[in-house]
């Protein structure tokens, strides 16, 4: 008997070709799951599947834009049907813009919630519908941020969009608890990623943010995704409706001084 937490399951991740979306993808075909990555470009799809195969795992890529409906709730679908079930789905695919408020258009602020919110709606409505379905529950693990618990400056409508998220995983659990559908979400704060790239490759700038994390360090993509595997898997089958900070002790602390 295998002792792999994910074994014989399928797991469907979304931005699975960089960051955190890669980083679990990879994590979880490790634990055993066969594992569908879906994005908008092909490139970086292909080099997460060739490397989980490389190791023996078991992956595909499909091409979706989170933020249109039909590509995505398609992509869930059809990765159901051909692997007979879906027993996970992370939602961690997010697009955002930055500005001060009261330079913001109202194209630019509802740019940040159609492949954050709606596309977390999207998922984690198929999700549902399919995991109620097959009688089997299953789980479904929602990536947010640190600023959707606090407030953050320039960025208005990523952190409302991060916000929703959350609520909306807390009311998802509740509605899924009956099916044995849980739902949880994992709010990072800095993480090493293609998205952070840009302001960590200031030195100034990522002693700054170091500075303001009780760890010390900014946080690197598989810590996230050993968080997210663990909420998935069977080890966490009395949790739902959590939102698990992984973020090195920065929303703990209130900075007073630098």
């Amino acid at each position: 008997m295998s002792n792999k937490r994910m074994q014989g399951k399928v797991a469907f991740v979304s931005g699975g070709g960089s960051g955190i979306g890669a980083a679990t993808a990879i994590r979880l075909a490790q634990e055993g799951a066969t594992v569908v990555i879906c994005g908008r470009r092909q490139a970086p799809l292909d080099e997460v599947v060739a490397q989980i195969r490389a190791a023996g795992g078991q992956a595909e890529a499909v091409l979706a834009d989170v933020g249109d409906e039909s590509q995505y709730v398609g992509a869930i679908e059809a990765a159901a049907r051909r692997h007979v079930q879906l027993d996970v789905l992370v939602n961690n695919a997010m697009a955002y813009t930055w500005g001060a408020i009261d330079a913001t258009s109202t194209t630019d602020w509802q740019a940040n919630f159609k492949t954050t919110v709606d596309g977390t709606f999207w998922g984690t409505r198929t999700a549902l519908q399919l995991m109620k379905a097959s009688g089997k529950g299953g789980a479904i693990v929602n990536v947010s941020s640190i600023c959707g618990q606090l407030g953050t400056a320039w960025m208005a409508g990523y952190s409302a969009a991060k916000a929703a998220v959350d609520n909306f995983s807390r009311a998802a659990a509740a509605e899924g608890a009956a099916f044995g559908v849980r739902v949880n979400v994992v709010i990072p704060a800095v993480v090493e990623t293609p998205a952070t790239a840009g302001m960590l490759a200031d030195e100034a700038s990522r002693k700054n943010t170091e500075r303001l994390i009780p760890m010390g360090r900014v946080g690197r993509p598989e810590e996230l995704a050993n968080a997210i595997v663990f909420l998935a898997s069977d080890e966490a089958s009395y949790i739902t409706g959590a939102a698990l900070p992984v973020d090195g002790g920065r929303s703990a602390v209130l900075v007073t001084a630098l």
